[in-house]
């Protein structure tokens, strides 16, 4: 059985995108005019492991043949449709209340070390705060959810307060921890697990009114770098989101509410980072925001060939 997947490329920028649309030659990203395209690339997957590729120009989509013609167009609609929220990149600044996160574990888990940094990442125009109290670095291990809280809690009880305008993100694998979380007025509940580490974690947040991150990772944080293995990352990786939002939809409405994170460094070698990163637009066409962290990440180094190995 063929399976299509349509991802928007050659993209345009600026005043020069703005006449582009204008005249209708290419098609605005998200409804920003700032940003649209006139191709698309379009994957045929014929089995798990058999992919071909064509890139053509948004004119030529009604030559193609009517299953993949209904399915170019259902995704075009997803790719350019105006959103509400999310409509601009963002910027989001990583605060981790940890003694042991690869970076920088132990320099901000004190109160006004912590505080100084969220003020230093928003002068320097961070959108959103992501604050962590349990290190999913590759090899560790999990801690327990009071230990989290009570690194975490006095900076998330605060935050709104003295931060109004920043998003709130909290990066946890409890409900524990999401719901005092929630209470607090985090904007983003950011679960590497996609929500499956904590089996009571959906129905207990399922029905508050905050963004959940569909986060993609093989394996465990103590076992997703051991021999990653994928028979393509980017369209497993599709797959995998198009699988979650098909069952969070069944759920309450509240979980439309998703941005997606493929993961970069979870369970991926230097290899698959790079094609989820050179293709991410694929992801567009399954409707939300894309979630992308990629800061001090170990194939940077490897990119710039300092990586001791």
């Amino acid at each position: 059985m063929k399976k299509y997947y349509t991802r928007a490329c050659n993209f345009y920028y600026g005043s020069t995108s703005k006449d582009l649309v204008k005249k209708k030659l290419t098609l605005p990203l998200c409804g920003n005019k700032d940003i649209s395209f006139d191709k698309i690339e379009i994957y045929t997957r014929e089995n798990t492991k058999k992919v071909s590729t064509k890139i053509i120009s948004i004119k030529q989509i009604n030559n193609q043949n009517l299953n993949l013609k209904k399915k170019i167009k259902k995704d075009i609609y997803k790719i350019t449709k105006v959103r509400n929220y999310f409509n601009k990149p963002l910027i989001m600044g990583i605060l981790n209340m940890t003694p042991d996160s690869f970076s920088d574990g132990g320099k901000y888990n004190q109160e006004t070390k912590a505080l100084k940094h969220i003020s230093l990442m928003a002068k320097n125009g961070a959108d959103i705060i992501d604050v962590g109290g349990e290190s999913t670095r590759p090899g560790s291990k999990t801690v327990d959810p009071t230990i989290e809280w009570n690194r975490v809690k006095t900076i998330i009880k605060i935050f709104k307060k003295k931060y109004p305008k920043l998003l709130l993100s909290v990066d946890t694998r409890k409900s524990e921890v999401m719901q005092k979380s929630i209470k607090h007025k985090a904007d983003i509940i950011n679960d590497v697990s996609s929500f499956n580490f904590d089996k009571q974690s959906k129905k207990k947040i399922e029905n508050f009114d905050v963004w959940k991150v569909i986060h993609h990772m093989q394996g465990t944080p103590a076992t997703m770098q051991i021999n990653p293995k994928y028979n393509n990352v980017l369209l497993d990786v599709y797959d995998f989101f198009e699988n979650k939002i098909l069952n969070q939809n069944k759920l309450k409405k509240s979980f439309n509410k998703i941005l997606l994170d493929p993961g970069i460094g979870f369970g991926k070698n230097l290899n698959h980072n790079l094609i989820l990163i050179s293709k991410i637009s694929l992801f567009h066409s399954l409707g939300f925001p894309i979630l992308i962290g990629t800061s001090k990440k170990k194939f940077i180094n490897q990119i710039s060939k300092k990586f001791d190995s």
